[in-house]
């Protein structure tokens, strides 16, 4: 049997979207690594605490967040795969035992769309001649190849991965601090990542690199301010 080939406007651009699952994980984890690791850096550092104890803070935060990421990330892909796949089997199971009420439920989507109630009707029977159950979780479901599928392992890996990798950032600037400035030395540290993280976040989804680099630098600033704050009336109050 012959393939038909069909033409694409730009072989060589393909749409952003089939990477939102993989890009999703990977900044969520970014991001959250770095202010979340730099946050509590600032503000046990803030506190007054001693350069070990500030490093030591770092190092749990950062464990405890890889892990907590990755679990967060496998109970959530694991669940929405849950539910697309009992919504699946429902679909088959309606095909099979009422093929002619899906079948105008179908027609039905199409006329909504803006097709005429005849053409409408063709399309879905062609469609269900091809592939039913495609066409239901394509068009019932709106699921498709480019949807979020994401396999929960590896987001699960993606999120750890990059938190751990992303919170290591602020935490070596911590560490060249030596004791002295440490706030600065990871707030700059902190800055510069998120920078460049929303850069890169950005250029892979191919949406404007300098809101997407001001959003992450403000709302980073913003977790670290008020941590630092609270770090230094807590440490006010029990010094």
């Amino acid at each position: 049997m012959s393939r038909h080939t069909h033409p694409d406007a730009h072989p060589d651009d393909p749409h952003f979207i089939a990477r939102s699952a993989w890009l999703r994980a990977a900044v969520l984890g970014a991001n959250d690594g770095i202010v979340s690791v730099a946050s509590l850096l600032a503000g046990v550092a803030a506190s007054g605490a001693a350069h070990e104890s500030v490093m030591l803070a770092g190092l749990a935060g950062l464990s405890a967040g890889a892990l907590s990421m990755a679990a967060g990330e496998y109970v959530s892909v694991s669940s929405q795969a849950d539910i697309e796949r009992a919504d699946i089997l429902r679909e088959t199971e309606a095909l099979s035992n009422n093929p002619h009420v899906e079948l105008e439920e179908l027609a039905g989507i199409y006329e909504q769309r803006g097709l005429s109630p005849d053409t409408a009707l063709t399309v879905a029977r062609e469609l269900t001649e091809h592939d039913a159950l495609a066409a239901h979780i394509r068009d019932e479901l709106g699921l498709s190849d480019a949807h979020d599928g994401a396999n929960p392992v590896q987001a699960a890996v993606t999120s750890a991965l990059t938190f751990s990798a992303a919170g290591a950032v602020p935490l070596a600037g911590a560490a060249l601090s030596g004791g002295s400035d440490t706030i600065m030395l990871v707030w700059i540290a902190t800055l510069l990542a998120l920078a460049l993280l929303g850069a890169v976040g950005a250029r892979a989804g191919g949406a404007p690199i300098g809101k997407a680099v001001l959003r992450v630098l403000f709302w980073g600033s913003f977790a670290m301010a008020v941590t630092a704050g609270i770090g230094r009336v807590f440490g006010v109050a029990m010094g």
